[in-house]
C-alpha cells in the first residue's frame, strides 16, 4: 500500500490535480471559470483571527474574561458548527468548560497566572483520553460511550498550563485506518466534516476537525494527532498551521494508537507563534511512554523565542529538483515561496531524495498494521468500553453494519487483524525498511549538502468529499518523509489555488522543532498567506 492510500484512504486519483481540476477550471489565476455559489450567509465574529497573544492582551485590559471568551466561542460552534454551513467538525462539548474558565479568571483575580495559554479555550481531538464526561471514540461508535478513567499525559500538561478544554473534534474514524476507500473526515458517530473554504470539500484527515475548527475561528488552538499527515494535511487543506513533533518529544499514553514509532500529537493553530506557544505546553518526559525519555535535555517549554525576523538568513533550503505534480498553479506557488525564502537570506539547495523515500511506503504499511493490533489492543484491555480488542471492534461494526460501515467498510482493521505480535521477522524487516531506511536517506541528504531543513509543498488542494467512493487526491504529498523517519515537520499557509489552501512544508532532523519554527515563522510574516474561509457552497454554481 503506498503512503496516500493510508493517509486518504484508498482508490487515489493518479492522473494528478491537473487533470482532475482544470478541466472546468483553467484560467491564469486558477480560479473557477464559473461563478462559485455562495452558502450560508456566516456572520462575522468578533474573535475571528484573534490570536493566543491578541486574547491575553484583551483579557489583561478587561475588555474579556476566560469565561466570556469560552461562551463567545460555545456560541460561534453553535452557530456554524452545528447550524449554518454546518461543519461538522466539533463531535462533542465540554460541559465543564466554562466552569474551568471561571476558576482561570479567578486564579487571575488572585494574582495567579499559569503563562501564555492561562484560560485559553482549546479543542482537542477525540482520540485523545479526557477524564472529565467527554467521551473519547476515536470517532467509532463501537466505542461510544467510553469515559477516560484517567487524562492523557499531553492533557494532563495542557490543564497545568490553565488551558480550557473546550471539547472535542470529529475526525476520520480510527484515524483513518479502517478503510482503503473511507473519506477523509468522516465518522460513524460524527459523521462528514466539511472544509470552510468550500463546503462539498474534503478536510483531509485524520484531525479533520482540528485543522477545521480552527480554520473556522471555533477557537484558538487545537490539538490533533498525526502517524503519517494527520496533522499536516488538514493544516494544509485548511489554510493553517500545523507541526508534527519529534516522535517522542510529545507522549502518546492516553492517546488511542496506530503506531509506536510514528504516532504523535502535534499543535494547529492559524499562527506559528499560536504552534509554538501550545507546543510548549506540550511537552514533557512521561514514565507510561518510554520514547519520551529521548527527548530530554532536548525538549522546551518556550519555542517562542525562536522566532523572529531574521530566520531564514542564511539558512540552506533543500527542494527536490523535480517539479511536484503537474499542475501549473502548484509549479507557480512552489516559485513564489522559493523567491520568498531567497528575498530573506536563505540558499535553496536542489536534491535529489524523494523518490527514493516515497519506495518505502509499503513498508510503512506493514509496519504500522503490527502496530496497530498490537498496540489497539493494548490500549483496549485496560480501557472500560464495551469492546476488549481489535477483534471486537471488527465484530462490532459487522453487526452494526448499516450504522458503522454505511459507506465504506473495514479491510484495514481486517488485515491488522491478521498479524502477529511485532516481534517476528516480517515486521522487524519493514520496521528496518520503513524507519531505519528514511533516517539514513534523509540524514545523508541533510548532512552532504549541509541543509537546515528540506521544503516543499505540502500537498494539493482539497479534493471534493465523496463518502461513497473515497478520497481521491493528487499527486502532490510530502507527508511521508518525516512520518516513517519520526522527524518534525511544519505545514503553514503558501497561498490559495482554485479558493482552496496548499501549504508550504519544512522538516529537518530530530529535535530541530527551533530551527523549523523559526524558518515557519521567518516566511509566514514576509508572505501573510492566510486567508479566512469564505464558506463556498460549491467548488462552481
Amino acid at each position: 500500500m503506498k503512503r496516500r492510500t493510508f493517509l486518504t484512504t484508498g482508490t487515489l486519483a493518479t492522473t494528478g490535480i491537473s487533470s482532475l481540476l482544470t478541466s472546468s477550471c483553467n484560467n491564469e489565476q486558477g480560479k473557477p471559470t464559473q461563478p462559485v455559489a455562495t452558502g450560508d450567509v456566516v456572520s462575522a465574529f468578533e474573535l475571528d483571527e484573534e490570536t493566543i497573544s491578541s486574547l491575553q492582551e484583551k483579557i489583561a485590559s478587561g475588555k474579556y474574561s476566560s469565561e466570556q471568551l469560552t461562551q463567545l466561542y460555545l456560541a460561534r460552534i453553535e452557530a456554524i458548527d452545528k447550524n449554518g454551513p454546518k461543519l461538522n467538525s466539533v463531535i462533542e462539548i465540554n460541559p465543564d468548560a466554562v466552569a474551568i474558565a471561571k476558576a482561570m479568571d479567578e486564579e487571575r483575580k488572585a494574582g495567579k497566572t499559569r503563562g501564555p495559554l492561562h484560560g485559553i479555550p482549546v479543542l482537542i481531538k477525540d482520540n485523545i483520553d479526557t477524564a472529565d464526561k467527554m467521551q473519547t471514540t476515536a470517532g467509532s461508535l463501537a466505542l461510544e460511550g467510553h469515559i477516560s478513567k484517567q487524562d492523557a499525559f499531553v492533557i494532563k500538561k495542557l490543564r497545568e498550563a490553565g488551558a480550557v478544554m473546550l471539547g472535542k473534534t470529529n475526525l476520520s474514524e480510527w484515524a483513518n485506518f479502517r478503510s482503503t476507500k473511507s473519506c477523509s473526515g468522516w465518522s460513524s458517530r460524527g459523521g462528514q466534516t466539511k472544509n470552510p473554504y468550500i463546503l462539498d470539500h474534503n478536510p483531509c484527515g485524520s484531525s479533520s476537525g482540528s485543522g477545521v475548527a480552527v480554520a473556522a475561528n471555533l477557537c484558538a488552538v487545537a490539538v490533533g494527532t498525526e502517524t503519517d499527515g494527520s496533522v499536516t494535511c488538514p493544516a494544509s487543506v485548511n489554510g493553517v498551521v500545523g507541526l508534527k513533533p519529534t516522535v517522542g518529544l510529545v507522549s502518546r499514553s492516553g492517546i488511542i494508537p496506530i503506531s509506536a514509532t510514528q504516532d504523535t500529537a502535534g499543535p494547529m493553530g492559524r499562527t506559528v507563534k499560536d504552534v509554538a506557544i501550545l507546543l510548549g505546553a506540550m511537552t514533557g518526559v512521561d514514565t507510561a511512554d518510554g520514547v519520551t525519555k529521548e527527548s530530554e535535555g532536548k525538549a522546551l517549554t518556550d519555542y517562542t523565542k525562536f522566532l523572529d525576523a531574521s530566520g531564514l538568513k542564511g539558512k540552506r533550503i533543500g527542494i527536490d529538483k523535480k517539479p511536484q505534480g503537474e499542475n501549473q498553479y502548484m509549479h507557480t506557488l512552489i516559485k513564489k515561496a522559493k523567491d520568498v525564502l531567497m528575498q530573506q537570506g536563505a540558499t535553496i539547495v536542489e536534491i535529489d531524495y524523494y523518490e527514493t523515500i516515497s519506495k518505502l511506503g509499503d513498508a510503512e504499511f506493514e509496519v504500522l498494521q503490527f502496530e496497530f493490533r498490537d498496540g489497539l489492543n493494548k490500549y483496549l484491555s485496560s480501557a472500560d468500553a464495551r469492546v476488549r480488542s481489535l477483534a471486537d471492534v471488527i465484530a462490532f461494526n459487522k453487526t452494526n453494519e448499516d450504522k458503522a460501515m454505511p459507506y465504506f467498510k473495514q479491510e484495514i482493521l481486517e488485515s491488522s487483524e491478521k498479524k502477529s505480535v511485532p516481534d517476528s521477522k516480517e515486521y522487524k524487516e519493514a520496521l528496518k525498511k520503513s524507519h531505519g531506511d528514511s533516517r539514513k536517506i534523509l540524514d545523508e541528504v541533510i548532512q552532504q549538502t549541509k541543509l537546515d531543513a528540506i521544503c516543499g509543498l505540502t500537498m494539493g488542494p482539497a479534493c471534493s468529499i465523496d463518502m461513497i467512493y473515497g478520497d481521491r487526491w493528487g499527486d502532490v504529498f510530502l507527508t511521508l518523509p518525516a512520518a516513517i523517519s519520526g522527524y518534525p515537520h511544519i505545514s503553514v499557509p503558501a497561498g490559495l489555488i482554485y479558493g482552496l489552501p496548499v501549504g508550504l512544508s519544512f522538516f529537518g532532523p530530530a529535535y530541530s522543532e527551533p530551527a523549523l519554527l523559526s524558518i515557519a515563522h521567518t516566511y509566514e510574516q514576509a508572505t501573510k498567506n492566510r486567508v479566512a474561509p469564505e464558506y463556498r457552497k460549491s467548488f462552481l454554481s
